[in-house]
């Protein structure tokens, strides 16, 4: 508390020293640095924590597609992959990383549709991460605005073309690993319309054995203005997403290159395959000079079919809801008053069906168990949101404070759509003698949101405290190998101080922000494993609040414009980030169970936190010559990770290097930008997804490693350079 105190007397003294100065508002500053500045300080100064923005410029430093390129170039964000172009997870603050796969405890978005589905988790695999032209990073708890989250939240957007005319635009990208790609687009913006139509496909074969990418994509996407003070959007989209699995290798194999994939998963023909449905249609409506409502109606649909290394899972999940948010703006002598409040309310209802695979020598076919050893049940979920933000500014000082509150809700039920009467039996025995059905309604909870901010000749002073939860899954509140409800589990919560500064100098051209952040995460959720003692001492996993953790850290990026006259040269762009982890452990314990033995317990404190490096670096430079040539280059460093809590497996750090040369011109009509782009050319040895905690020491029975104390928990990414080569061409009718 004393620290916290001193940062607020700083802030207090900062304001008193300038109270007399004549200072710039920020949309009065005339932005010289990078194209991204100006919309990160508008987006710092709505959101009074730490926040960053990724632009289209960014983003087409690589392949849009690898969505983990442009991402891992922030501070304190980490992207893992488990296929060349699917099952994405974003880790914000050392936080995302507990689910063995999919992304849980961060809330995302697409044009204001809730990616994040009302059970808490979000699927990338079916968006079209080549059609992004702008992506929002709110890092640490941003519950207040975005419901429960304890990681951030994450806001993808898609945005219509603003310049009139009519435009058909053609991408094209082919390279290594049999990568084909392709978008086609038609855009026609008038006075009162923008409306953008695109059909794109990507295909690759894949730089690991049976791990071939197909995705299509439809979408529509547009704004149309039905006076001065309504417009409507509109966002519709339907996409095919197949992704071959080739499942984890070895430590040694991957340490020595060596990548054969996992027999065990490709012998039963592994597979993540999505067929998805979406659409939103918001409302933006100016009331009145001072007051404005924004409101999404949102829907998706979701079918899938999943093989693993021990499951074939299929299921369908629609989900929809709503999310309105009003503003309200009034000014008084030297005050300025902005009230921000809404809600966001889903639900899905969602049939999954699972078999287990039997284990069988590996010169068998894979056969599955009988269907009543499986599962198929049906899902209720809900969640709600009730938020209220108010920020009163003193306009002489240029001084702001923020004080927001939400409340927030969730519940689901299960209906176990095999325990009918009768289903098994079989001469009078019932084979599946079990009822796996419960309900589970998490109690309201309230997170709080409160800020102090201060402009000062061009610099952006914040300090802020801020909460968010995370609670338990469907998925994780039932023990599915005792058969019984998971009572004892509590949500999470996160309670993170930040003191975060944007700053401008030297005439604009050098950006900068620089945080500080304290996360405390009490009653963290964690995968624990069990066995039964029966004839096969069968093993489970179960959930269980396992202790609390303690996430310090430093983040701090710069960037630089410099712009030459007389020379060839147009301009020369820098730019560098810089994240250093001190997470830790605290009264954090987990279970060891063994059958007919009693649990041991076994204490982490002051552990590392699992799957987080130390340190993490990103820096780039960029040329760019008044002819058109351009040339990008981007090296990514990332630290050495724990995978298990007591700190003994160690993965190696390593550092991609990647470039892009490139030409852009305009002949009459038509804009053109051919390039060719290489990404980690110095052959480095790396990894694009671990599992980590309690998921760790993976051994799949039907796997090629014949030794059980081999585990496999890595999936490895190209150990040699790959290249692509492509076009951007735009006609201008």
């Amino acid at each position: 508390m004393k620290r916290n105190r001193t940062f607020l007397i700083l802030l207090f003294s900062i304001g008193m020293a300038n109270a007399q100065e004549n200072i710039k508002n920020i949309e009065e500053v005339e932005i010289h640095a990078r194209v991204k500045v100006s919309k990160e300080r508008e987006e710092f100064k709505k959101h009074a924590q730490s926040t960053e923005i990724i632009s289209e410029y960014e983003i087409n430093r690589n392949n849009p597609a690898f969505l983990e390129q442009s991402l891992n170039t922030m501070a304190g964000v980490q992207v893992e992959k488990r296929t060349q172009l699917g099952g994405q997870r974003i880790i914000l603050r050392g936080y995302g990383n507990d689910q063995k796969f999919n992304n849980w405890g961060i809330k995302m978005y697409l044009n204001n549709i809730p990616l994040t589905g009302a059970d808490g988790i979000t699927i990338l695999d079916d968006i079209n991460f080549g059609l992004i032209n702008h992506i929002e990073v709110i890092k640490g708890p941003a519950a207040t605005l975005y419901g429960g989250g304890s990681g951030g939240a994450v806001r993808l957007y898609i945005r219509p073309e603003n310049k009139k005319g009519t435009y058909a635009s053609e991408q094209f990208n082919a390279g290594s690993f049999g990568l084909f790609q392709s978008s086609t687009s038609v855009t026609n913006t008038g006075d009162n319309h923008s409306i953008n139509a695109n059909y794109s496909h990507i295909g690759s074969d894949g730089y690991r054995p049976h791990g071939k990418s197909i995705k299509n994509f439809y979408t529509i996407n547009g704004e149309f203005k039905l006076n001065a003070k309504q417009k409507i959007t509109l966002l519709a989209s339907h996409g095919n997403s197949l992704e071959q699995v080739s499942g984890q290798i070895s430590y040694d194999d991957y340490y020595n290159g060596i990548d054969n994939g996992n027999f065990s998963y490709i012998r039963r023909g592994a597979k993540t395959k999505f067929v998805t449905s979406r659409v939103g249609v918001g409302h933006i409506w100016d009331i009145s000079k001072n007051f404005k409502n924004s409101t999404t109606v949102f829907y998706s649909g979701t079918t899938s079919d999943r093989i693993a290394a021990g499951a074939s899972e299929t299921y369908s999940a629609p989900n929809y809801g709503f999310r309105s948010v009003f503003n309200f703006t009034k000014e008084f002598n030297d005050f300025k008053s902005q009230t921000e409040f809404g809600l966001e309310i889903q639900q899905s209802r969602s049939l999954i069906s699972n078999y287990r695979f039997k284990s069988v020598k590996i010169t068998e076919a894979p056969i599955l168990r009988p269907i009543y050893e499986g599962s198929y049940f049906k899902y209720l979920n809900n969640q709600s949101n009730y938020f209220a933000v108010e920020k009163l500014t003193y306009k002489p000082w240029d001084l702001m404070f923020l004080a927001g509150l939400s409340l927030n809700q969730i519940s689901y039920t299960r209906d176990d759509l095999f325990a009918l009467p009768g289903l098994f039996v079989v001469n009078g025995k019932d084979l599946y003698n079990k009822n796996l059905s419960f309900a589970k309604k998490f109690d309201l909870v309230a997170t709080p949101h409160f800020a102090v901010q201060k402009t000062w000749n061009n610099q952006i002073f914040n300090l802020s405290y801020s909460e968010g939860y995370n609670a338990p899954t469907s998925a994780t509140s039932f023990i599915s190998g005792l058969n019984q409800t998971n009572d004892n589990l509590i949500a999470e919560k996160a309670k993170m101080w930040d003191f975060s500064i944007q700053g401008l100098l030297a005439d604009t051209s050098i950006d900068y922000q620089f945080s500080v952040f304290r996360i405390g995460i009490k009653d963290k959720l964690s995968q624990l494993r069990g066995t039964i003692n029966n004839a096969e001492n069968t093993s489970y996993s179960y959930w269980a609040n396992t202790g609390n953790q303690e996430n310090k850290g430093l983040e701090m990026s710069v960037g630089y414009v410099y712009r030459l006259k007389n020379s060839l040269l147009a301009k020369i762009q820098p730019f560098v980030s810089f994240t250093y982890n001190d997470f830790k452990y605290s009264q954090f314990s987990t279970y060891l169970q063994k059958a007919g033995q009693p649990a041991a317990v076994m204490n982490y404190d002051g552990k590392n936190v699992v799957g987080v490096p130390k340190n993490k670096l990103s820096a780039g430079i960029d040329f760019e010559t008044k002819i058109g040539i351009y040339w990008q280059n981007t090296y990514n460093y990332l630290g050495s990770v724990y995978t298990d809590f007591a700190n003994k497996n160690e993965v190696k750090s390593f550092g991609l290097l990647n470039s892009k040369l490139g030409y852009k011109h305009r002949f009459n009509k038509v804009d053109v930008d051919v390039f060719l782009a290489g990404n980690n050319l110095t052959n480095q040895i790396n990894y694009t997804f671990l599992f980590y905690g309690n998921s760790i020491n993976d051994s799949d029975k039907d796997n090629q490693y014949l030794d059980p104390s081999i585990f496999t928990d890595v999936n490895p990414g190209p150990h040699k350079a790959y290249f692509f080569t492509g076009f951007n061409v735009k006609y201008n009718f």
